[in-house]
């Protein structure tokens, strides 16, 4: 465990933060506390800032290769979720997550196919798989925020009628809810794929970042599953957005596909960022284990907060993800309460309009800072709806 394991997200000041230059903090004025895209307010782990600071030294920043990477995030799979299945050579290094659904999606299906989503979901999912082409057909969570089991046979069922393919995007951990579905529930999701010849596409960028007691289940792992794909990355749980790297991981009856891919993807990818990340998987866990901890206290934080404050918002302390997805339908703001709290309390959120169906009236809030931050972020909150 490195120094920065005593809750990394309470050891830096807000000045300090404003001095960074990324699109957390330079999207918006000074005066605006920015709470919305996923970054993390946290020091660089130690492991992964000496890694990347060694291979500067050495002037090793040219292309990547070889598959540590993979074995860090075996090794990882296998002490943190008890999967033992995943095979380094059904890997390839992408550029990073979307990135690499898209090439996937690109090699299981065509211009026109469906891709099934759950909404309210990342926004990113309409818009690049949109871009490329195909369908994006919504078949939203239920009121209990897990997927829909009923809806999703449905959906199956209408989207490959004629034989047409079609392919599922899951998100595991779900972004916004932060919702970890369970062996169960990606078992029958496996099942129904494999009845209708559905193929999955699970984004796992967040499968590191559950709360304590709480079981995060690859979806490879579950019985069924095998024609599936999982892209997954260290960059959410370790804060490394800006240093690209993701996985590619093919279930044993995909092997064949992944091996479509065109070579040139793995070209994308940043070498200091395949060092980073491989540098977290294997040495920063001690670090991850006191993010973690952290992020639970800003919930119960968050709830309290709320409580007091906000009792208009409905709020459900997630399962995983650094997201915190609030319902302010009762506020009476309208679809966008996020343009409110932005004009009126200088506090940047997430609107909850490009989550698709389920994200009118709902903002989502990033708890990746300090308990400073959030308490500040609340209190202005109150006093733009006062």
């Amino acid at each position: 465990m490195d120094a920065t394991s005593a809750n990394p997200l309470e050891r830096l000041t807000l000045d300090r933060l404003r001095r960074r230059t990324s699109m957390k903090w330079r999207t918006y004025p000074p005066d605006v506390l920015p709470l919305w895209v996923a970054e993390m307010d946290v020091p660089l782990a130690g492991p992964v800032a000496t890694a990347i600071t060694d291979a500067v030294a050495l002037g090793d920043t040219g292309y990547p290769a070889g598959t540590a990477y993979a074995e860090a995030l075996a090794a990882f799979a296998a002490k943190r979720w008890n999967w033992h299945g995943l095979d380094v050579e059904r890997t390839a290094i992408v550029p990073d997550v979307m990135l690499g659904i898209v090439e996937v999606l690109k090699l299981l299906s065509g211009p026109g196919d469906a891709v099934v989503v759950n909404s309210p979901v990342y926004p990113p999912f309409y818009q690049f798989v949109s871009h490329m082409g195909r369908r994006v057909v919504q078949a939203p969570l239920g009121a209990d925020l897990r997927i829909d089991l009923t809806l999703l046979e449905d959906t199956f069922r209408q989207v490959t009628t004629g034989g047409r393919r079609a392919a599922y995007l899951l998100c595991s951990p779900h972004n916004p809810t932060g919702t970890v579905h369970t062996a169960a529930e990606l078992a029958a999701v496996a099942a129904l794929a494999e009845q209708h010849g559905v193929r999955v596409v699970a984004d796992e960028i967040h499968a590191p970042v559950v709360a304590p007691d709480t079981t995060f289940v690859p979806y490879l792992s579950v019985p069924g599953a095998d024609s599936a794909f999982s892209l997954v990355s260290a960059s959410k749980a370790w804060n490394l957005a800006g240093l690209k790297a993701a996985l590619a991981v093919a279930g044993p009856a995909a092997a064949q596909d992944l091996a479509r891919m065109p070579e040139e993807v793995s070209h994308g990818p940043s070498h200091l960022g395949v060092i980073a990340h491989t540098a977290a998987l294997r040495e920063a866990t001690g670090w991850l284990d006191a993010v973690l901890t952290g992020l639970d206290a800003n919930r119960r934080l968050l709830a309290g907060l709320l409580a007091e404050h906000l009792p208009g918002i409905s709020y459900r302390p997630a399962e995983a993800t650094y997201l915190a997805w609030l319902d302010c339908r009762r506020l009476g703001l309208g679809d966008d309460p996020a343009a409110v709290f932005l004009e009126r309390g200088k506090v940047a959120l997430t609107s909850g309009v490009p989550f698709g169906t389920g994200g009118a009236g709902h903002v989502r809030l990033n708890l990746a800072t300090s308990s400073r931050l959030i308490t500040e972020a609340v209190w202005r909150m109150a006093a733009a709806v006062a």
